[in-house]
C-alpha cells in the first residue's frame, strides 16, 4: 500500500473543460484538470516524474482568451479559466504533429500511437517516400540497453532523467541543430565510453522504445514479446536497506525487464544498475 505524504493544503481553483465545471488545485497543470474530467488528451514529452519540457506538442488546447494553442501539460490552471479540448483547431493541430513525427521516426512500439494517428485522421505518408528520416541502426554496444535513436523524438526526458532532475550523472545531452539533432553522449561515442553509470533511469521515462531493455530489444527482433503474457509484481530491492520497490515484469517464468512505481515515495521511479538490471541470479538454474 502506497502512502500519500501530507503536505501543504492547496486552494482549489475554479476552471471549465469543454463547458464542464471542473476543481484543480493551484498550480495544477491544464492536463491535469483535463485528465480529472475524463478528457483523453494525447501526449508523449510529459513524464509525471519529471518538469515540463513542451517538446512533443501533441497535447496542444485552446484556451479562451489566448492568441495561440496552449500546451496542456505546462500551463498552469487559472481561475475562471476556459479550456477547449477538442475544437477543429486543436485536432488539426495534433493531427499535423502525429504526421510529421511519424513520417520521420518509427513510431511502432510508442504506446498509444498508431490509435492517436486514427483518431486523429492523421496520414504520414502524405508526404511521401522521400520524407526524411533519421535511417539509423539501433546502437547494441553493451549487455544491458539499446539506443534504437531511429524511434527517437527528441522529448528531452532521457536527458532530464540523467541531469539535474534525478540522475545528475549528465551522461546524455543533444547534439547537432535542426533536423541532424539527436541524443548523444560524450563525442557521440559508444555508450561504454561515456559518464553513463547505467542506471536505466532514461529507459523509464522513453516514451517510444527508442531505449529499451536489450532483452526486450532481442525478444522483438525474435518476435517472442508479448505484453499481454507478462505479469507485474512489485517486490523490493535486495541489493541494499534503502527499500527501493522494483516492479518485475515477467513472461514464460523469465523476468523480461525492471520498472519502478512512480508514485513511491522512495525511488519516484528512479534505480540504480543493480535494481534495473541485476536480476540474473533470480532465474539463474545451473
Amino acid at each position: 500500500m502506497t502512502m500519500t505524504p501530507l503536505g501543504i493544503p492547496r486552494r482549489l481553483l475554479e476552471c471549465t473543460v469543454d463547458g464542464e465545471p471542473v476543481r484543480a488545485p493551484e498550480g495544477a497543470t491544464v492536463l491535469d484538470a483535463c485528465r480529472s474530467a475524463g478528457k483523453d488528451i494525447p501526449t508523449l514529452c510529459q513524464g509525471d516524474t519529471l518538469r515540463p519540457k513542451n517538446a512533443c506538442r501533441v497535447c496542444m488546447v485552446e484556451v479562451e482568451g489566448a492568441r495561440t494553442l496552449v500546451p496542456a501539460c505546462s500551463r498552469e490552471v487559472e481561475p475562471g479559466m476556459e479550456v477547449r479540448t477538442d475544437t477543429e483547431r486543436a485536432r488539426h493541430s495534433r493531427r499535423l504533429v502525429l504526421e510529421l513525427l511519424a513520417s520521420s521516426v518509427d513510431l511502432s512500439t510508442t504506446p498509444r500511437a498508431a490509435e492517436w494517428i486514427e483518431d486523429y485522421g492523421a496520414e504520414p505518408d502524405r508526404f511521401g517516400p522521400d520524407a526524411a528520416r533519421l535511417g539509423e541502426e539501433p546502437r547494441i554496444d553493451n549487455e544491458l540497453y539499446v539506443r534504437d535513436y531511429d524511434k527517437c523524438i527528441l522529448c528531452y526526458k532521457c536527458v532530464d532523467a540523467c541531469g539535474d532532475q534525478w540522475q545528475n550523472s549528465f551522461a546524455i545531452s543533444v547534439v547537432g541543430r535542426g533536423f541532424d539533432a539527436r541524443i548523444a553522449v560524450e563525442h557521440d561515442g559508444p555508450l561504454t565510453d561515456s559518464a553513463c553509470v547505467y542506471c536505466g533511469n532514461c529507459i523509464e521515462v522513453c516514451p517510444t522504445g527508442a531505449l529499451s531493455f536489450k532483452s526486450e530489444f532481442d525478444m522483438r527482433a525474435a518476435g517472442t514479446w508479448d505484453e499481454s503474457q507478462q505479469t507485474e509484481t512489485t517486490t523490493v530491492c535486495a541489493y541494499c536497506g534503502v527499500g527501493c520497490n522494483l516492479t518485475l515484469h515477467v513472461q514464460d517464468n523469465e523476468i523480461v525487464k525492471v520498472t519502478s512505481p512512480h508514485d513511491n515515495p522512495v525511488t519516484h521511479g528512479n534505480l540504480c544498475i543493480k535494481g534495473r538490471f541485476g536480476y540474473q541470479h533470480v532465474q539463474n538454474r545451473d
